[in-house]
């Protein structure tokens, strides 16, 4: 894996961006539950039964050296509130996406996916 997309902490005043593993499982399964997000028609959000299996598949394609996924935590309980990734890396060209995002419905619309974006 090159350094351009090795796991990395990212931390500002409302977020704290994470490198993603199964031990942020439970509260990201209490977080998709928070407006039962995966019932969303106009994007993809796990379901809390394929919590684990969405998990292990952005960490593949991390290991594969396409995606470096993040959980994203509030700073204030320190729980993690949903996930979000560096997608699509192209690490000759210096380039990712920013996608795969979602949050449980508490934080959304706060400073928190403003300042994730910005970090």
């Amino acid at each position: 894996m090159s350094a351009f997309v090795a796991p990395l902490t990212l931390q500002g005043r409302h977020v704290r961006l994470v490198p993603l593993s199964a031990a942020h499982h439970d509260d990201l399964v209490l977080a998709v539950r928070d407006g039962e997000l995966w019932n969303h028609w106009y994007t993809a959000i796990p379901t809390p039964e394929g919590m684990a299996a969405e998990i292990e598949r952005r960490l593949t394609l991390q290991k594969q050296g396409s995606m470096c996924p993040f959980a994203v935590l509030d700073p204030a309980s320190g729980q993690a509130v949903g996930m979000t990734t560096y997608m699509n890396i192209d690490a000759a060209n210096r380039r990712v996406e920013i996608g795969s995002t979602w949050y449980r419905q508490r934080v959304q619309r706060t400073p928190l996916n403003t300042e994730a974006k910005r970090l």
